[in-house]
């Protein structure tokens, strides 16, 4: 059985599972699918899983999303709580566990953003603070918040930067300039046509890293090089759009306020 490292809420790795483990049904004795016995249909105890394994799929990032919906609706009927309304405490527990682990998981991998993410978490790999969160941490405590513009943004976001601020005075003073606020609009368009393209060079990236888990599977020996320039790719992408997503957010706050 192999396994991963997976970082809990405290930043803390740990190991899980990464393939799904067929063990003996508690219940009947009999030999039992991951989440219940296909036997007697008992629910089975949790087990500290990613969340590709927990759906049973390797650590690609190419899903057929249709299949894995079809997936959580079949795991659905099986495992919610009230299915298992009439059953043994015991197992009522492991179902509304296996439900929360069954959504969060079907939640995560089907956005191609957040299932990118998610896999880097489980390399060891952390976006860079770029969140609103983090936005509104810095704004409280005084600090700059980490901010790393992407090199062929620059230009853009400085130009953008100096009409946001340019935006904030004639508010203050409350004078109109219809022209500015048109150019800003027409800066965020452009970026939200940037930030739709870089789902394009994710996929592109995916399909480098799925290509390494590939050659592993098939027990060729893949130089960790390679997998670093891999995650790279995918970190690079991610924390582009990031940062993208959080300067929109800000012309929004402008734009609005």
């Amino acid at each position: 059985m192999a396994t991963t490292k997976k970082p809990e809420k405290s930043g803390v790795l740990v190991e899980v599972t990464t393939t799904p483990v067929t063990h003996t049904c508690w219940s009947c004795g009999d030999m039992r699918a991951a989440h219940y016995c296909q036997e007697c249909g008992k629910v089975q105890p949790p087990m500290p899983v990613d969340y590709f394994s927990f759906f049973g799929l390797p650590q690609k990032l190419n899903l057929d999303t249709a299949q894995l919906e079809r997936d959580f609706y079949a795991l659905s009927r099986k495992l919610h709580p009230d299915i298992n309304a009439k059953a043994h405490s015991r197992e009522q527990e492991w179902s509304l566990e296996k439900t929360s682990q069954l959504n969060d998981a079907y939640r995560t991998l089907k956005d191609p953003v957040s299932r990118t993410a998610y896999l880097l978490r489980l390399q060891g790999v952390q976006l860079e603070e770029q969140s609103k969160a983090a936005t509104d941490a810095a704004r409280e405590s005084g600090t700059a918040k980490k901010q790393v513009v992407p090199p062929d943004l620059l230009e853009e976001v400085f130009e953008l930067n100096l009409q946001l601020e340019e935006l904030r005075m004639n508010k203050k003073m409350d004078e109109d300039d219809p022209a500015l606020v048109s150019d800003i609009h027409k800066a965020k368009d452009h970026l939200i046509a940037k930030q739709n393209e870089m789902l394009t060079q994710l996929q592109a990236a995916w399909a480098n890293w799925d290509t390494l888990v590939d050659r592993t599977a098939a027990g060729e020996a893949v130089a960790e090089a390679d997998r670093a320039a891999a995650r790279d790719a995918l970190l690079n992408v991610l924390n582009k759009r990031k940062y993208l997503a959080n300067l929109l957010r800000e012309v929004d706050e402008v734009l609005d306020s």
